[in-house]
């Protein structure tokens, strides 16, 4: 399944669809102003709240945390001695790595697990500039987790590059 994201507006405290290949609202993510952290909201079309991404405070290195219901899901960090700049690794509460890689800033990359392909995200089905899909390979796979790590990711690496 395609999710169209049209990411021309990425500044906190903005909101915008993401649809699925119909052009139905699957997603809305919701920048949250005024906080003291970068926190972003992924919900529903009913406005349920399915996952939060919050930028981690006082780390080392850049990470930010992926919530559902409150709780912890995952952490999200530029992966460390990698010889690729865009190489992000997500580790989920339970042990398990989702490994992102590719051009991260031209959305044209990939989420793995142990080199199973779980998503693709690209730019390549459109000729709008700020259009890019994410393309849940896997039907079992989380779309919303999927689609939440590649909005995290592009939001960390806009962040490094603005560093």
């Amino acid at each position: 399944m395609k999710y169209l994201v049209r990411d021309k507006i990425f500044a906190i405290g903005d909101d915008y669809w993401i649809e699925d290949e119909e052009g139905r609202h699957a997603f809305l993510v919701d920048g949250k102003a005024l906080r003291l952290r970068d926190t972003l909201e992924l919900k529903d079309p009913d406005g349920h709240v399915l996952i939060t991404l919050r930028q981690k405070m006082f780390s080392l290195r850049d990470a930010m945390t992926i919530e559902r219901d409150e709780r912890p899901l995952a952490i999200v960090r530029r992966k460390r001695l990698s010889l690729l700049r865009n190489h992000y690794r997500v580790t989920l509460v339970e042990g398990t790595e989702l490994d992102v890689s590719g051009r991260i800033l031209d959305r044209e990359f990939t989420v793995e697990y142990e080199g199973e392909l779980l998503a693709h995200i690209s730019r390549q089905w459109f000729h709008v500039r700020e259009t890019y899909a994410v393309n849940v390979v896997r039907e079992d796979a989380d779309a919303a987790l999927l689609v939440a790590v590649a909005v995290c990711v592009i939001r960390m690496a806009e962040r490094e590059r603005e560093d």
